[in-house]
């Protein structure tokens, strides 16, 4: 099986909290033939609900970040005159250089370098530090791709290509013919990283006005990159006329709504006993979901 043989949704949302994380794992247990893929790296939750078993570890570092080194550092200056970022201080001279009282604040740096490149005693080192760390991990539907980015860290949409990619990899390792991807909710760098070159996105928003100003960005982010868009309506019964002016909207941003979820405290159930709601129930929400995923297989 070539890599081209192998498609991929991409589930995302304009906000967060509207179910996309549920439908993800309704959609985990409804397919056959899959690996999953959680690009939500600032705030993962996937694996609440697939419960991995963790077989593979490895650390991401994403990004360069300054240090000074106190020995050669003769506290000239020059570095904190050139940092845009207010990233270098003076303050006490060094245990290891008392001529050295400069030091850098790790939460302020950048990582731009320009530090390193004009230090003339080359006092400055620019280290890649660990930015979080990602997994391989089996679930009771198959292999998932997750990961964990740490706090206040950066270059999410680094660690997002990453899963992507090794997603990517072990479906043609294992003759996987369907990649699902949670992706993160917004429209930001990590969305951006979750989405490009997929070949199907399914939007899940929801009948409130944030839920469709928020659908109407996303529409217009999948629009540049010409992604296939498909839309589902959760809660849709908690405001009907909101959600048929959905569908105008969704006309107007080139999106198809192919599904319409009913509300229902089984999702909150289901999240509680950590399974989905395909599992947890077999009622008319479930059925509003099975629904929607043949909907978006027969258009995959």
């Amino acid at each position: 099986m070539s890599e081209h043989d192998i498609k991929e949704l991409v589930v995302i949302s304009g906000k967060g909290g509207v179910g996309k994380t549920s439908i993800v794992a309704s959609f985990a247990a409804l397919a056959n033939n899959a690996v999953f893929a959680d690009c939500d790296v600032d705030a993962a939750d996937l694996h609440l609900i697939l419960q991995p078993s963790i077989q593979h570890r490895e650390d991401f570092r994403g990004g360069f970040r300054a240090r000074i080194l106190p020995e050669k550092c003769t506290s000239c200056g020059l570095c904190a005159d050139l940092c845009r970022y207010d990233a270098i201080v003076n303050g006490e001279p060094s245990e290891n250089n008392p001529q050295c009282t400069f030091s850098i604040e790790d939460l302020s740096c950048e990582g731009c370098g320009v530090c390193a490149h004009f230090c003339p005693e080359d006092a400055i080192i620019m280290d890649q530090p660990v930015n979080g760390e990602w997994y391989i991990s089996d679930t009771r539907y198959g292999t998932m791709v997750h990961a964990r980015l740490g706090i206040a860290e950066e270059n999410s949409g680094k660690l997002v290509s990453l899963v992507r990619r090794e997603a990517r990899r072990l479906a043609e390792e294992q003759k996987r013919q369907l990649i699902i991807v949670d992706g993160a909710p917004g429209i930001g760098c990590p969305v951006i990283a979750s989405l490009t070159g997929s070949s199907v996105v399914l939007v899940v928003t929801e009948p409130t006005v944030s839920g469709i100003h928020d659908m109407q960005r996303v529409g217009k982010l999948t629009s540049h990159f010409k992604i296939p868009t498909l839309v589902c309506i959760n809660k849709w019964d908690v405001n009907p006329e909101l959600s048929e002016s959905i569908y105008a909207v969704a006309e107007t941003e080139h999106m198809t709504i192919i599904g319409k979820i009913r509300y229902d405290d089984a999702f909150t159930k289901a999240q509680v006993d950590g399974i989905s709601v395909i599992e947890y129930i077999d009622n008319s929400v479930s059925k509003d979901i099975r629904h929607l995923w043949d909907e978006v297989k027969s258009r995959l």
